[in-house]
């Protein structure tokens, strides 16, 4: 064998050996990595995190997807093209969802309330937003009477009656779901009392607003649609019979005609309470009088975030200054527990005039600047809303209890 073969023979020898070292022998299983599940568990949203629903509550489309259930939802209706000021309310839907998350049904416990609403046996479900067009306001108008009436006539998910009365307010006498609407400016209400009064008939509403938003029309009104602002649908919705003649407004402070413009909202339904009238006679006062007012009728509860001081709720539309605080708020509507409630909204959030700060790092480098907004309206409007879902398990307000460590009540 020459020198050649036997080298030749020798590499070989080598490549096979080198080969055989990197196999493994049979039977011998590979080492898997842990998983995230075994080393950690369920991959939770944290409130940063997540894909933007309410609460991180389950989200569907459900005006899509028929065969989804609930026994109240949480809707979205981003429509702005109504406001006679500033727009942007069509973004309120997100800016409230996202400032809803650092809540979450796990979380939901509320020592105001004393329960979790979303331990009380009943589904509650985001059901995403209505795809409303921004270019056409009668199309607009009948995509959110459709979207309201699609989910109002929906079966409820539970078994059981999960409200009081429900049945019986119907006129079918079948119980159906609620919904809380995400506004969106105010005029949303008119297709939402257009859907409403199909199952109940006329309603009574609570408004909670700065401004009356019962006006008949704005200077160059020449259509009928034009007809139709956040200023004016309470109108509307008394000329079509949509609306009781036990309705009535809380926290109003808007510049006025003259009293002309009482009388003109006195014939449309409604009663007024001043934002003045809390430090004249008190909350409990102001909830009683709420109360007497709607008495044992269907009810509506429509929140414009203005009547909350833009002090604390600046994102809105058509600010008012003097308004309530959101602690005023939330304890008018705790006190309001047991009404007949058909549905709730909380309109007028507009996040782009929120406070915030402003990055100037980059302003003498690229002749821009970087705005961040603070959330304040948007995690004041959450709030509200967990109030609302809260209200609508509760069947009456809530006792005011002394928790270990607190004061006793008769010494506050």
């Amino acid at each position: 064998m020459t020198f050649k073969r036997l080298l030749q023979f020798a590499i070989s020898a080598v490549s096979v050996k080198a080969v055989f070292a990197h196999q493994v022998p049979l039977g011998d299983a590979i080492e898997q990595p842990e998983t995230w599940l075994s080393k950690y568990g369920p991959q939770i949203d944290q409130p940063f995190s997540g894909p933007l629903s309410f609460s991180h509550m389950t989200y569907s489309r459900c005006l899509e997807d028929e065969s989804a259930q609930f026994d109240i939802a949480v809707l979205g209706i981003p429509f702005d093209t109504g406001t006679s000021y500033r727009p942007g309310a069509r973004f309120g839907p997100y800016a409230i969802r996202s400032g809803s998350r650092r809540q979450r049904e796990a979380r939901g416990y509320s020592l105001a309330w004393g329960n979790n609403p979303y331990e009380q046996g009943s589904k509650i479900i985001d059901c995403g937003d209505v795809p409303v067009i921004p270019f056409d306001n009668v199309l607009a108008m009948d995509q959110m009477e459709v979207a309201y009436s699609t989910l109002l006539n929906r079966p409820i998910a539970s078994n059981q009656s999960v409200w009081a009365n429900g049945a019986q307010l119907a006129k079918d006498g079948r119980e159906r779901p609620r919904i809380v609407s995400l506004g969106g400016d105010h005029t949303i209400v008119l297709p939402i009392l257009r859907a409403l009064n199909k199952v109940y008939g006329p309603v009574s509403v609570i408004h909670f607003d700065a401004h009356l938003d019962t006006w008949d029309g704005y200077p160059g009104t020449v259509s009928d649609q034009s007809r139709v602002t956040h200023g004016t649908f309470f109108y509307v919705a008394n000329e079509e019979g949509l609306v009781s003649n036990s309705s009535i407004h809380a926290g109003i402070r808007c510049k006025l005609a003259g009293l002309g413009d009482i009388e003109n909202d006195e014939s449309v339904g409604f009663h007024f309470i001043t934002s003045d009238d809390i430090d004249d006679h008190g909350v409990p006062a102001i909830i009683k009088r709420i109360r007497e007012r709607v008495g044992d009728t269907p009810v509506y509860l429509s929140l414009d975030i203005d009547v909350i001081d833009p002090g604390l709720a600046p994102a809105t539309g058509t600010p008012e200054a003097g308004g309530w605080t959101s602690r005023e708020v939330k304890r008018i509507i705790r006190g309001l527990a047991g009404l007949n409630f058909v549905g709730a909204d909380v309109v007028e959030v507009a996040p782009v005039y929120d406070h915030g700060m402003f990055d100037n790092s980059r302003l003498f480098v690229t002749g821009t600047e970087t705005f961040f907004t603070a959330e304040i309206t948007g995690t004041a409007a959450a709030d509200l809303v967990h109030d609302f879902i809260s209200m609508f398990m509760s069947q009456s307000p809530p006792t005011p209890h002394a928790l270990p460590g607190s004061w006793p009540r008769e010494e506050l």
